[in-house]
């Protein structure tokens, strides 16, 4: 069973309420121990004066001076419960209903007001034949006839009534001071945990490719982490980058010489069908290894790739005349490696240059069955290609024009670019005529 919440804010609270809890308990306790003791010393002041009343009626032969007695029975009569006893070794005289006394262990006994032989005080606890609590002082003195006993109790409610009435305030002031302990910790956690949500959303950015590293100007104990998450990222970095760079190099190792092969023995069914297939293997085996090191955190621009693209395509393609149109939202962000994005527009936006009559347009906008797709279009207004020839074309080294240059490799390429990055690529007919290749793929 686990005990501890999985939230640091929510352990840290908690535990903050403990220790604040913990901490006004024993400021309570502490508050009441000290108040009920002055209540009692108060107490004990007011039945002290009892006993020396009752003291001043007690001849040296130890006998009660009754007449001295009736005038001082109203003065001992404090309030309800107050009671008194005197004890010689002849007589006893005091409150009918004098409750009975228990001095307790000689070790709690405190310190005696008098502790010479003649007279001392000894505080003592009981109860009356109701049960109620009382408190009392017992005071021994010497006579020629022996020692005589006089004690003065008061029921404990007279030590629990102002103790009650000074509590409830306080409690009302802890309760208060509860609260306020209890927001001051929460703005502390507020403020003390805002760099681990910056960090947070910057790891966020991080992994979404909205930046390169994490920021390491943060308080002592997150500096190692960020340094260390930056090690990390950049290790990844130049590993993704390796990975990268050999399979762009296998990539144009092979391209050109399978494509040539397949462009001499075309007319051998048998040879081109042998070359087809060490083609698609080859196709196969490179675009696991991209879809391993393809980057899906990264985030590229789509209006300035494709403003880029453009201009390098309209200058292969100068002597043509072909104009260009681009309309792409400048929010538009595909989570696509730039140099892919440009390896998969650059072949199809050549492509289109390459058959239009006079203009290629280019046109993105966010897919409307899904806000999280892209659509990218490019026309052209060249001749098209028929309905029927769409999926052989699609096929690597498959050209219906065999004139000018070119393998017929350039579709195929944009097809596995986007299928790598889960997206997807169909032809269509544009209007009012020509060529629509539209790309939709993954927003970041």
């Amino acid at each position: 069973m686990r005990l501890a919440p999985r939230s640091l804010h929510a352990r840290l609270l908690v535990l903050s309420a403990l220790a604040s809890t913990a901490a006004l308990g024993v400021a309570g306790f502490t508050v009441a121990s000290v108040l009920e003791r002055f209540v009692i010393e108060g107490l004990d002041e007011r039945l002290d004066s009892q006993l020396t009343l009752l003291a001043s009626v007690v001849a040296a032969d130890g006998r009660i001076d009754r007449a001295r007695l009736e005038q001082r029975l109203a003065t001992l009569q404090a309030g309800p419960g107050w009671r008194w006893r005197i004890m010689t070794p002849t007589e006893t005289t005091g409150s009918s209903d004098f409750p009975i006394l228990d001095p307790g262990p000689p070790h709690h006994r405190p310190p005696d007001i008098a502790r010479d032989d003649s007279s001392r005080l000894i505080p003592m606890e009981g109860a009356s034949e109701a049960g109620v609590p009382v408190h009392a002082r017992r005071l021994t003195i010497q006579t020629d006839a022996g020692p005589v006993t006089i004690t003065a109790a008061a029921p404990r409610d007279v030590v629990l009534r102002p103790i009650r009435g000074a509590l409830m305030p306080l409690f009302g002031v802890l309760i208060l001071l509860a609260g306020l302990l209890t927001t001051a910790t929460l703005v502390q956690l507020r403020v003390g945990m805002r760099p681990l949500r910056r960090l947070r959303e910057q790891l966020t950015e991080l992994r979404t490719g909205l930046r390169g590293t994490v920021d390491e100007d943060q308080p002592t104990e997150l500096r190692p982490l960020a340094a260390e998450l930056n090690a990390l990222a950049a290790q990844n970095a130049a590993a993704l980058a390796g990975a990268r760079q050999s399979a762009a190099n296998l990539a144009h190792a092979l391209k050109t010489p399978v494509a040539a092969l397949a462009i001499d023995v075309r007319d051998d069914p048998a040879r081109s069908a042998q070359v087809a297939r060490i083609d698609t293997t080859i196709r196969h085996h490179l675009a696991r290894a991209r879809v391993q090191v393809a980057n899906h955190r990264m985030a590229t621009a789509l209006a300035p790739a494709v403003a880029d693209l453009v201009e390098t395509v309209g200058r292969l393609h100068l002597d043509r005349g072909v104009d260009f149109a681009i309309a792409i939202p400048d929010d538009l962000s595909v989570a696509l490696d730039p140099h892919d994005l440009d390896e998969l527009l650059g072949n199809l936006l050549d492509n289109a240059a390459r058959y239009a009559s006079r203009g290629v347009t280019i046109e993105a906008h966010r897919a409307r069955d899904d806000a999280r797709r892209i659509e990218v279009a490019v026309s052209d207004d060249g001749p098209g290609i028929p309905t029927a020839a769409r999926d052989k074309v699609m096929q690597p080294g498959v050209r219906l024009d065999e004139q000018g240059d070119g393998h017929g490799f350039g579709l195929a390429i944009a097809i596995d670019l986007t299928a790598i990055y889960g997206g997807s690529l169909t032809l269509e007919d544009a209007t009012p005529s020509g060529l629509r290749v539209v790309l939709t793929l993954p927003t970041a």
